[in-house]
């Protein structure tokens, strides 16, 4: 292995060792603890350490690294004290996540370090949100994030480079190409030579490099770095390396031939440079010895400290309370100065005065700038707020969630708009897997509202009228909010947009330019876990949101004599539990009427709930009334088949018979 110091001093040299050294160390003694069953899993990165070790030797401490499993040499080269890690793998308080997750699944912000979720390509689109946000503040800093070469399969790989490039975000994208995924070797992996090759599809520079020599490494990613700099845009690097365990531990490596072991382990990256400084005179076996001995007795004693620390002892208030980030939203009243506006108009306008107060929101989207986006509620926001927070983005749903998370670590607020809510489904991962789950997991709240204009009526067919919320109101860490009118429309989607945690906001599309009403013409907000009374009554409680609200009052209208509680959920997660309870034990009756097809639907849930809390006051069984258990279809009598609008007087009526 040849080591090109160029013009690096002995103390650089002897401090990339030390790096080098310190998570070998720690792995040694990681595989002795896991035999004796103290350490449950664990990631090998033995053989890799010198790409962890010179990424984070490039960077400065303020820029952010993602990292993944086989990256320890990232969090020792950021100095995290090592009884922390330990308890962290031990599942103790003193880790990272209270113990509801493992290994390098964290992240923290006091070292810029963002960690990994076990879908992969979510946290390279998580890197280009965070490196536009350095693009935005004009800070100079670049961000590095890593993947397997088995990850570059993914759907978000494309994605997020895809992104990178077309916005020059100052990104380095670190494979490291360790010649297996789990047990499937690269030859049946991808066809290309070299993963390398791969950024001319973006137009983005590319560099293949020795993972396993550090100084080469080191010297290429510090002129790398100074270039980014100076011309902010992405560079796909493939580090060529090996993986010397298994997977993890309990997977082994008896399918990787011998011979292949042996040629990799000769280029052992610790081992050749430890000969490369002996060889040189700039290590002597004993300054050798001395640092071994003193990482080792750093080892003993953080592991006695993680040790000595108690389990956890679960509380349920803490596990509830953490699903959330905790947040006193500031209320603003709305003015008496009012103006008739239509559905969408309050959406727009809503937008707009958000955009206003916070200087630091973004909005992300499909043909959101210039041409206003695909129902114009963006129009004219390029000319005020400039292309830099009205952003276009490429078709590619899950790479720009993910941006979304990683501008919310970075400081800002975002706003992803759906171009229709069907086309969720390609950005569901992050959604589900990371939005949701980072405060639980690792307390940093995504601080991210995704606008699903949605909803049939309009003869679009199946892929453009689904109302899906139920994918989502089942999700621990998500908000659900679904209003009915013009006024609650902007008022909780201002709301939304201030709350810290993400949250899925829908506008029906049939409401767009249908439904007007008297809206404050000034900035005002309502609280987010709050229904609204429509029409008071006492025979029966109708449970709705969203359109499905409209089409009750049609039928309150054609049918004067029924006494009902209209009650208008307008936030589905979370949902407004008293406000249902009082008005059934009430009535005594409960019909609930959505949308959305009948089974998993979120009127299962509530009619549930009623039955568990209100029994004994009711006169009847609960009543779901729903679109038809089929994908919602184009012809106008097809979809007014699956609509419940035509079913629904006959339920009530005979509810109220019973």
């Amino acid at each position: 292995m040849n080591f090109d110091r160029k013009n690096l001093t002995d103390d650089t040299l002897l401090d990339l060792y030390k790096r080098i050294l310190k998570p070998r160390l720690i792995e040694e003694k990681m595989l002795i603890l896991i035999r004796q069953g103290k350490v449950s899993k664990w990631f090998s990165g033995i053989g890799q350490e010198a790409i962890s070790v010179g990424v984070t030797a490039v960077l400065d401490n303020e820029e952010y690294i993602l990292p993944m499993h086989r990256n320890l040499g990232v969090f020792t080269g950021r100095n995290i004290p090592l009884y922390r890690l330990f308890s962290q793998w031990q599942g103790k308080a003193n880790g990272f996540t209270k113990g509801r997750d493992r290994s390098f699944h964290f992240g923290t912000q006091h070292y810029k370090i963002i960690g990994m979720i076990s879908h992969l390509g979510p946290q390279l689109g998580v890197a280009d949100g965070i490196a536009l946000a350095n693009k935005l503040k004009k800070n100079g800093k670049v961000t590095a994030v890593f993947t397997g070469e088995g990850a570059t399969s993914e759907g978000d790989f494309h994605e997020a480079l895809n992104i990178a490039s077309v916005w020059e975000l100052p990104v380095m994208f670190v494979i490291e190409n360790n010649g297996y995924g789990l047990s499937t070797p690269t030859n049946e992996q991808y066809r290309c030579k070299n993963l390398a090759d791969k950024g001319k599809g973006y137009g983005m520079e590319s560099h293949i490099i020795n993972g396993n020599n550090i100084l080469e490494v080191f010297n290429l990613l510090s002129e790398l770095k100074t270039s980014m700099i100076e011309k902010p845009r992405p560079v796909l690097l493939e580090f060529k390396t090996f993986r010397m365990r298994g997977h993890e531990e309990a997977s082994g490596t008896k399918y990787v031939p011998q011979e292949l072991m042996d040629l990799w382990a000769a280029k052992d990256p610790v081992e050749n440079y430890r000969s490369f400084l002996k060889e040189n005179g700039i290590l002597s076996d004993a300054l050798d010895n001395r640092l071994i001995s003193e990482i080792k007795k750093e080892i003993d004693e953080n592991l006695a400290i993680a040790n000595a620390e108690p389990e956890i002892e679960p509380t349920l208030s803490e596990e509830l309370n953490d699903v959330f980030k905790p947040f006193n939203p500031e209320v603003f009243n709305p003015s008496e100065d009012i103006e008739k506006i239509r559905f969408i108009d309050a959406i727009s306008i809503g937008l707009k005065q958000s955009m206003e107060r916070h200087d630091n929101l973004v909005i992300m989207g499909q043909d959101v700038a210039e041409y206003g986006g695909a129902f114009k509620i963006t129009d004219g926001f390029v000319t005020q707020f400039g292309k830099e927070r009205v952003i276009n983005t490429p078709i590619c749903e899950s790479a720009v969630v993910s941006a979304g998370m990683g501008l919310s670590i970075n400081g800002y607020k975002t706003i992803v708009e759906m171009q229709f809510a069907d086309f969720v489904s390609t950005g569901f991962n992050p959604i589900v897997n990371l939005l949701a789950k980072s405060y639980y997991r690792w307390l940093e709240n995504a601080d991210v509202v995704i606008r699903m204009p949605c909803g049939g009526g309009t003869q679009a067919g199946p892929f453009h009228s689904q109302t899906n919320e139920a994918w989502f109101t089942k999700t621990p860490g998500l908000k659900v909010v679904y209003p009915a009118f013009p006024y609650d429309a902007k008022g909780l989607l201002n709301a939304s947009i201030n709350d810290p945690n993400p949250v899925l906001f829908f506008e029906h599309k049939q409401l767009y330019r249908s439904v007007y009403q008297e809206v404050p013409k000034d900035y005002y907000t309502l609280p987010l876990g709050k229904a609204a009374l429509v029409k008071e009554g006492n025979a029966v409680t109708i449970i709705a949101f969203g359109a499905t609200v409209h089409w009750a009052l049609d039928t309150l209208t054609n049918n004067s004599e029924i006494s009902a509680d209209l009650l208008d959920l307008r936030t589905l997660q979370p949902l407004d539990k008293e406000a249902i309870f009082t008005s059934v034990k009430k009535t005594g009756k409960a019909i609930i009427y959505q949308e959305d097809s009948m089974f998993g639907g979120i009127a299962s849930d509530i009619s549930a709930l009623i039955m568990e809390e209100c029994f004994k006051y009711l006169d009847a069984p609960v009543k779901r009334v729903a679109s038809l258990d089929t994908p919602i279809p184009f012809a106008k009598a097809l979809e007014d088949q699956y609509l419940p609008k035509g079913r629904f007087e006959t339920d009530l009526l005979a509810l109220l018979a019973y």
